[in-house]
């Protein structure tokens, strides 16, 4: 039996309408349109064609009924510039990559949220709050990803037909997720996670605003949050040469022009050294790229599951099976990460399956550092 809310989320995953994929699948508009409504099944052999054409499986066409996310939940950047095609594609596709969290938490115990809702806060201090709750201080976040990851939020790359968004985040059920595009630079994508997380903490409430205003304050807890106000003031950073922002951008590990923008903002340069920084960065290419930059982050918790699970014989043909998607598939929502061992037994996990999420604070002991796989 088909469900028609999965026919719908297929469809959209591929950004067609119902007239692209009539005439795709050769079936008529009408047809499909019955389909996606319950108003009619169709035969196992189009079933298994409409599969086909949508690069799923039968399985997953026929699995328990999902509910789509709703465009309000998601916070998309220049949601004005995003066609309806575009946003639909990009939330099919996070539903899916739902589903894929709700199969590892079905198998191991996952950190809990610990995502503080601090709307109307000033950004700048609602980056200090979360900065204390998650007891990193002052110093460099190591790795924004880990971080994240270790205080309860799903981390998923944007799959490849959606390589034109930065990043998304989203509260489903109370659980915060955020998806990141693994094609940009480690710089660019620490913003961006950072940048989401402001979202969940600024924006929480079911609906996350899609405007200028609300992307501004994002922008400024990510500055905030990955370079802190009392720590930068510290670095006798004013009137800055071309050098030291380059060997402080390295420090804080963040791109040199949000370096610069953030010393501007915080008064240390004038408006003149401000300009003249910009246009020699532009001329070295930092705001096309970052020239020595780090190497992108991935993610450590479903490092530590796939090796969980490879450790049990667990093929990623299988889990792929389980959720009716390819391997291929899998892949492109979890940073690429595989799984290569053939079969599969259940075990219990010792206190290897534990680790520390490198933070940047050495002094941080708090149990949500740890990300415990406990099957």
């Amino acid at each position: 039996m088909l469900t028609p809310s999965r026919l719908r989320i297929a469809r959209k995953r591929q950004g067609l309408t119902l007239t692209d994929l009539a005439r795709a699948a050769a079936l008529s508009r009408r047809s499909l349109s019955a389909y996606e409504n319950g108003q009619q099944q169709p035969t196992p052999q189009t079933l298994a064609h409409l599969a086909t054409v949508l690069d799923v499986t039968p399985k997953f066409l026929s699995s328990s009924d999902l509910d789509e996310i709703p465009p309000g939940a998601v916070s998309f950047r220049a949601m004005s510039k995003m066609t309806a095609r575009q946003r639909d594609r990009a939330l099919a596709a996070g539903r899916i990559a739902i589903e894929i969290n709700e199969w590892i938490e079905a198998e191991f115990t996952l950190p809990v949220a610990n995502v503080p809702s601090l709307i109307g806060t000033d950004p700048e201090t609602a980056a200090e709050m979360v900065r204390a709750q998650w007891g990193v201080g002052q110093a460099p976040i190591k790795n924004m990803v880990h971080l994240l990851e270790a205080n309860g939020v799903r981390i998923f790359s944007l799959t490849g037909e959606n390589a034109e968004l930065d990043a998304f985040a989203m509260r489903w059920r109370k659980q915060p997720y955020v998806f990141l595009n693994i094609g940009e630079s480690s710089e660019r994508g620490r913003f961006d996670g950072a940048h989401e997380c402001g979202h969940l903490v600024l924006h929480d409430g079911g609906r996350i605003p899609n405007d200028p205003a609300a992307e501004a304050e994002a922008d400024r807890f990510a500055s905030a949050f990955l370079m802190p106000r009392a720590a930068i003031l510290g670095l006798s950073l004013r009137e800055a040469t071309l050098d030291r922002v380059l060997e402080a951008k390295r420090h804080w590990n963040v791109s040199a022009l949000a370096l610069t923008r953030r010393l501007f903002d915080l008064g240390l340069l004038t408006d003149w050294r401000y300009r003249s920084l910009c246009v020699q960065l532009s001329q070295l290419g930092y705001r096309r790229s970052e020239p020595d930059g780090a190497p992108r982050e991935t993610s450590m918790l479903l490092t530590k599951v796939f090796t969980a699970l490879r450790e049990d014989g667990q093929r990623p043909a299988t889990i792929a099976h389980d959720l009716g998607l390819s391997v291929d598939d899998l892949h492109s929502h979890v940073f690429g990460l595989t799984m290569t061992a053939l079969t599969h037994h259940r075990r219990t996990a010792d206190s290897e399956s534990s680790f520390t999420a490198p933070t940047g604070s050495s002094a941080a002991k708090s149990g949500r550092e740890r990300l415990g796989l406990v099957r």
